[in-house]
């Protein structure tokens, strides 16, 4: 099971492949109360939403989140609050949890077992032509991981099926990847696309050395499940959904 939801109705999701890492991490729904668009320097996410992540293990009271600015730069974090400006933010520091807020980008979980690293990246049209997936993995090798230790995964975000795009999003691609471009695109008609993010972003991931087998995308599209996530291109103005993760504390081991 790729999913596992939470609540009735479902307030968050969860992925077992992430589960089995002991990662704390939890992606909501739009049916989880207490979340407001990000905002400095007051954390968006509100009391309800941290008690009902809490049994997770996110100390939602640390979160650290960004202004977002569909962009790739990556800020490194060792506490909660307001980060800055970004879309990419890592820590090596335990149970400090990070934060990004999508309602149709891709949510992306970089996470390091063995070195103890995690990241998260907010990746839109622009942060991908941008590469801020590529970006977050390059900020973690600079830290200390290799890319081949690293597991990834994408979060709810609008799929192919729903995407169609012009020309203004079109150009930027094509010149930000000449060669590759075309196998994300799918004409539809003229001067129109439909963009496969995901694809898009998995062949970032790999191409900065991230292993295709540890890459977790459940598929699923928030134009097409608007009873389950919010989705700008399908709604406009809309709430956000908010993908969480946090390094688990430490433990000593028993003498």
């Amino acid at each position: 099971m790729p999913v596992r939801f939470h609540g009735s109705p479902a307030t968050h999701l969860t992925l077992p492949a992430l589960e089995a890492l002991g990662l704390p991490h939890a992606s909501t729904t739009r049916h989880c109360p207490g979340i407001t668009h990000p905002s400095e320097p007051v954390s968006p996410i509100g009391r309800e939403t941290a008690a009902v992540l809490a049994p997770l293990g996110l100390d939602l009271g640390r979160v650290a989140f960004l202004r977002q600015v569909h962009g790739a730069a990556v800020r490194t974090v060792d506490a909660g609050g307001n980060a800055g400006e970004g879309d990419v933010v890592l820590t090596t520091k335990p149970a400090v949890s990070l934060a990004v807020f999508t309602a149709d980008c891709l949510a992306v979980i970089l996470h390091d077992p063995a070195g103890r690293r995690l990241a998260l990246a907010h990746v839109g049209w622009r942060g991908t032509v941008k590469a801020a997936a590529r970006a977050a993995v390059g900020a973690l090798a600079v830290s200390g991981t290799r890319p081949m230790d690293l597991h990834a995964a994408v979060f709810p975000s609008i799929g192919p099926c729903c995407y169609e795009v012009d020309r203004a999003v079109i150009e930027p691609l094509s010149a930000a990847f000449p060669d590759r471009w075309e196998a994300w695109a799918q004409p539809t008609g003229p001067g129109k696309w439909r963009l496969d993010l995901w694809a898009a972003n998995e062949f970032q991931l790999t191409s900065a050395g991230v292993r295709p087998d540890r890459i977790v995308n459940p598929r699923l599209c928030t134009g097409c499940r608007t009873d389950l996530f919010f989705s700008y291109r399908k709604e406009g103005s809309c709430g956000r959904l908010v993908t969480v993760a946090a390094l688990p504390a430490v433990t000593e081991a028993s003498p």
